[in-house]
């Protein structure tokens, strides 16, 4: 507060206020120790540092949470491929049967059969590899994601 600068408080206020405070009386030395024991020990509450065993794998403070990606990664191998199992047995979802149709492939196509066909049509579309020409770019582009939403669904 600025030095000469009063607040102006009603009487009721003020004692309200000043209830807190003794200014006749002094504590007791028990009631002084008492405040300076609970001031050192700081008088919280504290928690165990237990840590029970975790059932899944941490995920990486690189990843996402909420991609499929981060939750791939929180799988062990044999939750992996029993994933790969069901996936091959399941009903394919839309996009999932038009990346197929896009690249070619029967729903049944093994990872790597995917990951051939998806390098046969990025060197068949790049312009690199078409002398320029421009014409498939949207083939090429059609490709990529194809493969991206197969990969992210655990094709590949």
């Amino acid at each position: 507060m600025a030095e000469g600068l009063y607040l102006m408080f009603c009487i009721e206020h003020v004692r309200d206020y000043n209830k807190g405070y003794s200014f006749t009386s002094a504590p007791s030395s028990d009631e002084v120790a008492r405040y300076q024991k609970e001031a050192a020990e700081g008088r919280r509450v504290t928690f165990g540092t237990r840590v029970d065993r975790s059932t899944e794998i941490p995920m990486p403070s690189t990843a996402r949470s909420g991609s499929a990606k981060a939750l791939n990664q929180r799988k062990t191998a044999a939750q992996r491929q029993a994933q790969k199992a069901d996936l091959q047995k399941r009903k394919l979802k839309v996009l999932e049967a038009k990346a197929f149709d896009t690249l070619g492939l029967e729903a049944d196509a093994t990872p790597e059969d995917i990951r051939r066909r998806y390098r046969e049509r990025l060197k068949m579309h790049h312009p690199d590899g078409n002398q320029g020409d421009r014409t498939s770019e949207a083939a090429l582009q059609a490709t990529i994601e194809a493969h991206k939403i197969l990969k992210l669904n655990g094709f590949c």
